[in-house]
């Protein structure tokens, strides 16, 4: 498989293994010769999933697995995340300023056409320090796990935050920080293709997704957004079955562009967005905000 641009590939990521033809083999294959051949062995289990952090297959009976704990991870306002929600403080809130005009990109830029270049293939897995540098990206950082974190069933965000606009999107990534040292070369001595020469301080994104605020009350209607009212924003970020490892952080970046994936958001009230003028599309101050009675924060599905 090709590298992509920040030199990593997906075998890079899964350890060596080939998931695709895995899946083709071990799943795929024996479902169809059961289901449509009446060959083999019923499948026993309810989910079989490639557990990304261990890099292994497992196997459940149920899903979610019945041993699943919901735990909540609090953002604070001083950058970090961790168990303990957070207390009264003197700052409520981190902040920064969304502009359509330069919109946060969900890839390194100069972004290569999709087709005829192979890194849109892995761009799922891409390092996303690529962003830390913007003032309109909020980034939250756990301290080092003590041991190892196993995810497995639905993840969600729980944003309480406000917009000075009429409008907002906010994107939600959760993210496996790869230690800054220790980690394996993944070139041979001679490959000098690349600006990295390991996985250290990787940023590995677990999860993403976006929420528009226009359907925050109904995935039907639009409707604006009152400006600088602070509201909750539920971000399903979908299904995982994932393992932090010891020495690994947890982070959670927090965005509202994420172009051209997703349209641009004028942030002021329009009927439809794709027929904004250029004249609609305005900045606005975003709000995230992390008090006991607004407690910004991801539920992990955590496993024993």
């Amino acid at each position: 498989m090709a590298k992509d641009r920040r030199g990593f590939n997906r075998a890079d990521v899964a350890g060596g293994h080939k998931t695709s033809k895995e899946f083709q083999d071990d799943i795929e294959a024996p479902f169809f010769a059961y289901y449509l051949h009446d060959k083999g062995a019923k499948p026993d289990w309810k989910a079989r999933i490639f557990e990304t952090g261990s890099n292994t297959w497992r196997t459940y009976a149920t899903w979610p697995d019945k041993h699943v704990s919901p735990q909540n991870l609090y953002f604070h306002s001083d950058g970090t995340l961790s168990f303990v929600a957070p207390k009264v403080q003197d700052t409520p809130y981190r902040q920064y300023i969304s502009d359509p005009d330069n919109p946060v990109p969900y890839r390194p830029r100069p972004i290569s056409p999709t087709f005829p270049v192979r890194e849109w293939r892995t761009w799922e897995t891409m390092d996303q320090r690529f962003v830390d540098h913007r003032p309109d990206v909020l980034s939250f950082t756990s301290a080092p796990l003590e041991q190892d974190l196993r995810i497995a069933g639905p993840v969600e965000a729980n944003l309480f935050a406000a917009t000075s606009g009429q409008d907002s999107d906010f994107i939600i990534k959760l993210i496996d920080v790869f230690p800054e040292k220790g980690q394996e070369s993944v070139y041979s001595k001679d490959d000098k293709a690349s600006w990295a020469q390991s996985l250290d301080g990787y940023e590995f994104p677990v999860a993403m997704e976006v929420r528009r605020g226009r359907y925050l009350r109904d995935f039907s209607h639009a409707t604006p957004l009152q400006p600088n009212k602070v509201t909750e924003w539920p971000v399903s970020l979908r299904d995982h079955d994932h393992v932090f490892l010891k020495g690994h952080r947890l982070m959670v970046q927090v965005q509202s562009t994420w172009f051209p994936l997703i349209d641009r958001n004028p942030q002021t009230w329009v009927p439809s967005i794709p027929d904004a003028k250029g004249t609609d599309f305005k900045a606005a101050i975003q709000r995230i905000y992390t008090t006991p009675q607004a407690a910004s924060n991801i539920t992990l599905p955590v496993l024993p």
